[in-house]
């Protein structure tokens, strides 16, 4: 299955493990909870899905790469304990927890969390001596004399051993009591997550463009060559960032990224192409409605690949543009449930100053908790500095303004806010002129052509765009996707019509 699958996949398992029946037993008692061995390629996002689920179902992440381990750190210190047996006193042998589970306990004593998902990547890469005491692990859920706490789910992965030598195959014994997950890479899903996430544009639209370069591992005489989606993405940050700061990157920069020398020097060129045409077709200009009539014309005549990179640069830069209202809008509903409860303490007759501290302090746990549980949620956390930002701010200017009256306070506070909703109303609709032009200029460019078609489908499969058409609309986006759909069913008609002639022809004969 591809990676969007096992997370699903995993998700449920949690939710099945976690769930209890009305005496406060675990439905699927802790003998019979499998654990989860996911096993796939490097680089397809086994450790982010852990990530993900852990932010998305709120349970605590503690993640290990178990290579990192000697046999006492994972297993604990072995030393001498007395005990009498039978009246006779004797020495055995205990040990110290473990490395691994006691970070299980600090995290549920650091967050109050009491259920989490123990990963432990690379398990079939265990040294020989850690081996055994692994498979003890996978088995039993227990590290020496130590056991894994209830409501804890144990996810391990692992690489197939075509992709390194180190790989230890598992007995029968121990596949009988994982539940075992095979994960494959699919370009389809990672480009759903990739504009979620952001990504730049040129690694979006080249991996578009040439498919087959999204992930290969090929064999050399120097070892490895490879390009992964972790390496995709990393590269992604890091031109993002590049391009902030003015930095070119070079073919040897994409080289550390994308480790297959073919590759990286086809994706360079291509960077550089999608640079020059966003300077060729002004890109700017067609998104302010401005375009010159040589663009259109240059563009009409291009090669279908040179469309879909210039196509992908007006996607980026609406994606860019919708995603800024998402955050405003989101922002706003946030400030606006907070100001309710502000509202009502303040109707109480608490200080307003200390209603505003609780609210950012509240905030400000939120955020702390999250990041202990291992809940590495990026977008999420992001949207709650926003909040303590904006409420930071609420109190600074009520702190200026010196003012106590309840009506006078909370006035001032619904001025602040005001600011916020008419940035909201602003990034709306400076988002949607963006389409709107970006729709016009396709138009006068290529009529209803196939690009118009490839365009459309790509708004609907847009994380951000597809968010801000369902939100603000966009009569252009309605029209095209209408005749999109009539086109499909008519299409769809039409072979209908064509299967029951060659049946009745069949059937003659």
């Amino acid at each position: 299955m591809n990676i969007k699958q096992a997370k699903q996949e995993i998700t449920n398992t949690l939710r099945a493990y976690l769930a209890k029946d009305a005496l406060g037993n675990y439905r699927i008692p802790p003998v019979r909870q499998r654990p989860v061995l996911l096993m796939g390629p490097p680089g397809v996002g086994k450790t982010q899905i852990m990530e993900q689920i852990a932010a998305e179902t709120g349970v605590g992440l503690v993640a290990y790469t178990i290579t990192h381990h000697t046999r006492q750190s994972a297993v604990g210190l072995p030393f001498i304990e007395k005990r009498r047996y039978g009246g006779e006193e004797v020495s055995v042998t205990e040990y110290t927890m473990s490395e691994i589970l006691a970070s299980v306990h600090e995290l549920m004593e650091k967050t109050g969390l009491k259920e989490g998902i123990l990963f432990l990547d690379e398990i079939n890469c265990v040294s020989e001596t850690l081996a055994p005491m692994m498979l003890q692990f996978l088995q039993c859920k227990t590290f020496g004399n130590q056991r894994l706490p209830e409501g804890w789910l144990i996810a391990a992965a692992g690489n197939p051993p075509e992709y390194n030598r180190s790989v230890r195959e598992f007995d029968v014994v121990t596949l009988d009591r994982v539940k075992r997950i095979d994960v494959s890479e699919d370009f389809g899903v990672w480009k759903e997550y990739a504009r979620q996430k952001g990504l730049h544009g040129a690694v979006v639209s080249y991996l578009d463009i040439k498919k087959e370069n999204f992930y290969r591992v090929e064999t050399a005489q120097d070892g490895l060559q490879f390009a992964t989606a972790r390496g995709w993405e990393d590269l992604s940050e890091l031109l993002c960032v590049y391009e902030a700061l003015a930095i070119p990157a070079g073919r040897e920069v994409i080289g550390q990224y994308i480790q297959l020398p073919r590759i990286a020097k086809d994706f360079a060129n291509y960077l550089e192409l999608y640079n020059k045409y966003q300077k060729i077709y002004h890109v700017d200009e067609i998104l302010q409605g401005t375009w010159r009539p040589v663009t259109v014309s240059e563009l009409r005549a291009a090669p279908f690949d040179e469309k879909l990179s210039v196509m992908g640069l007006l996607l980026s830069r609406l994606s860019e543009a919708a995603r800024e209202a998402r955050w405003q809008d989101a922002l706003t509903e946030s400030l606006h449930c907070a100001l309710t409860t502000f509202k009502a303490s303040l109707e109480t007759g608490e200080v307003p100053l200390e209603i505003l501290e609780n609210l950012v302090r509240q905030r400000r746990e939120t955020l702390k908790r999250a990041k202990d549980a291992g809940q590495s949620d990026k977008e999420r956390q992001n949207q709650i500095q926003r909040e303590i930002n904006a409420l930071e701010d609420y109190r600074k200017v009520l702190a200026e303004a010196s003012i106590t009256a309840p009506e006078a306070v909370m006035e001032l506070v619904r001025e602040r806010f005001r600011g916020e909703a008419a940035q909201r109303k602003t990034l709306a609709e400076e988002a949607g002129r963006l389409l709107d032009n970006a729709f016009r200029f396709l138009e006068t460019t290529f009529g209803q052509g196939q690009e118009l078609v490839i365009f459309v489908t790509e708004i609907t499969a847009g994380y951000d765009t597809s968010w801000y058409v369902e939100n603000f609309g966009c009569e252009a986006y309605y029209r095209h996707n209408r005749e999109l759909l009539f086109d499909d069913a008519r299409h769809r008609i039409r072979e209908e019509i064509a299967a029951a002639k060659a049946e009745e022809e069949f059937t003659n004969e």
